[in-house]
């Protein structure tokens, strides 16, 4: 049985990036104009601190601006609430990021909600969700579906008539994802980990995205032959070592035999996250004067040259 495409999803995102970067630089030569990014961390948990280094330094490395606001753990949700207010009133900040998962006292529907839905880059406040289901222009796409949605178009640029199943119902990935994919004229089912028979769902699917954070829940079995399977699942799993390691949603050593292609978990759907984020807030810059938005998302050519 012949092994799988493994999806790059670094190589993709460094295209992206490169796309993203031209056109900041436009932007700075014939606008005045600098992307400026701000992410607000509360606390100190590693991973956390680990994706906001990285994501600062990406920004930076496009010619954007970077502000990293970083608070205690204990921070009140008063002063929390007051730093983002003055993030939407500052003309150098276009896009806005809450690091999550925020500490229990804060309540993160009401830290979310209350960015501007203008500079809201992840997607998450409930207008931009409102513009993405109406199909209304204008909606800041969440930037792990929209990654998804340029990995699986990196294989199958033309998905009219393919069966996708989005497993995850989750607001971040899998409702916007369903709605992503029915917007490209699949025909889309959302499962979960409560879904009866979800082997059998799942040997259905032409499309299969793994988004419940279930480390090795999907078994190679479940796979249709030749499926396009996109795991976006990132589960700190510790051995009896005590070596922490990371597993996606997928057992990949099972489904790599099976499936058409696949992304791997590290370096698949997470390099494609933040180049979507970079993306997302040159949108908003752009719409803060009114420019034309360019369209960076991948196109078909630039996938040929991507070899997996």
């Amino acid at each position: 049985m012949t092994a799988a495409t493994i999806i790059d999803g670094k190589l993709l995102a460094g295209t992206l990036r490169k796309a993203v970067r031209g056109e900041v630089a436009r932007l700075s030569r014939t606008e005045r104009l600098t992307p400026g990014l701000a992410v607000v961390l509360v606390g100190d948990d590693p991973a956390s601190n680990i994706y906001v280094r990285s994501k600062a330094q990406q920004t930076e490395e496009v010619g954007m601006k970077s502000f990293v606001h970083r608070l205690p753990a204990d921070v009140r949700e008063g002063e929390l609430l007051t730093l983002i207010q003055g993030l939407n009133n500052d003309h150098r900040v276009h896009g806005i990021l809450v690091q999550l998962p925020l500490p229990s006292h804060v309540r993160s529907d009401v830290v979310l909600q209350s960015v501007d839905p203008e500079k809201d880059v992840d997607g998450f406040h409930v207008v931009n969700a409102g513009r993405l289901a109406a199909g209304i222009d204008g909606a800041m796409v969440p930037c792990t579906p929209s990654g998804c949605l340029q990995i699986i178009k990196s294989i199958r640029p033309h998905l009219g008539a393919q069966q996708a199943l989005i497993v995850g119902r989750s607001n971040i990935v899998g409702k916007p994802m369903a709605l992503l994919l029915l917007a490209e004229d699949c025909t889309v089912t959302i499962a979960h980990s409560r879904t009866a028979d979800l082997p059998s769902a799942c040997r259905q699917a032409d499309i299969l995205i793994a988004a419940v954070g279930k480390p090795h829940l999907i078994r190679g079995t479940w796979i249709k032959p030749g499926a396009v399977v996109v795991d976006v699942g990132i589960n700190r799993v510790t051995d009896a070592s005590g070596k922490t390691r990371l597993l996606g949603d997928v057992a990949f050593a099972e489904a790599v035999g099976v499936a058409g292609a696949i992304t791997p978990v590290p370096g698949g759907v997470g390099p494609m996250t933040v180049a979507c984020l970079l993306r997302n807030t040159l949108i908003a810059a752009c719409r803060s004067r009114r420019i034309d938005i360019p369209d960076l998302y991948l196109t078909h050519a630039a996938m040929r040259n991507c070899e997996f």
